[in-house]
């Protein structure tokens, strides 16, 4: 079993950037979801209630920038906003976040249709993993929902669309992965303790429960009923519908597409 694909979203919501190794850190993969929006009185925004943030790509430039790109051509430089003063934010357990260059607002704002701020996280080791996440004490979080790294499989994902049927064709991008293997077995993550990904060793926190967000496509921006209402019948339980594990480093270490995956 290998690696086929990595992914990072610099900023939460946005679609995101496909590369062939990184590095990954405590709180997961280097750079991703350090950034996120909020509207003017704090409170988070992601694409789960504004579609149109899925049509706008991050990409990480350096360590200090990140570009924010359109689907027109368009795009912006993002400099980390090293100094600045956090404003509030509603992300669980973050409380403060650095505020974006003003312009960068007005051009995110342009693009989706009403006014949002870009915030950054400065220091992930301030943000527990939940406990009702399988979060440990000492394990850390980006900005992402409730886990460090999102893994999934292309054999769960073939399941997945044999149990559809041919329309809908479902991209893994719906499921925003960090991490996709080839698999062997459909849905055989869900029983890994633990997992070896090339060096780097992780431990299981919980099968991942989906949200409205799988129900989008990352193309068209519409959103459907698929697959939610497939995995309504095949995978539900605990009133919630289940794709993908998320899992917490116990190190730290460079994956790279076509790493060994080792299941623990």
């Amino acid at each position: 079993m290998r690696i086929t694909e990595l992914w990072v979203y610099p900023v939460k919501s946005l679609a995101g950037q496909q590369v062939q190794e990184v590095e990954v850190e405590p709180w997961g993969p280097a750079g991703d979801r350090r950034w996120a929006l909020v509207d003017e009185a704090g409170e988070k925004v992601t694409a789960r209630e504004e579609h149109a943030l899925l049509g706008l790509r991050a990409t990480q430039v350096d360590e200090e920038t990140i570009r924010i790109h359109d689907r027109d051509g368009g795009s912006i430089l993002v400099d980390t906003p090293l100094g600045v003063p956090p404003v509030p934010v509603s992300h669980s357990r973050q409380g403060f976040a650095a505020p974006a260059d003003e312009d960068v607002n007005w051009w995110i704002a342009e693009r989706v249709g009403r006014p949002l701020r870009l915030v950054w996280q400065e220091d992930p080791t301030v943000r527990r993993v939940s406990g009702a996440h399988g979060g440990l004490d000492g394990d850390t979080l980006s900005l992402a929902d409730a886990g460090p790294l999102l893994l999934t499989s292309q054999s769960s994902l073939a399941r997945l669309q044999a149990w559809v049927g041919e329309e809908p064709v479902l991209s893994m991008g719906r499921f925003r992965p960090n991490v996709v293997v080839d698999g062997e077995d459909p849905f055989e993550e869900d029983g890994w303790g633990s997992v070896r990904l090339g060096d780097v060793e992780l431990r299981t926190a919980e099968t991942c429960d989906r949200c409205v967000m799988a129900t989008i496509d990352p193309q068209t921006l519409v959103g459907g009923k698929e697959p939610t209402a497939t995995l309504a019948r095949h995978r539900s339980w605990e009133g919630k519908t289940w794709f993908g594990t998320r899992l917490v480093p116990l190190g730290v270490g460079t994956l790279r597409v076509g790493d060994p995956v080792v299941p623990g």
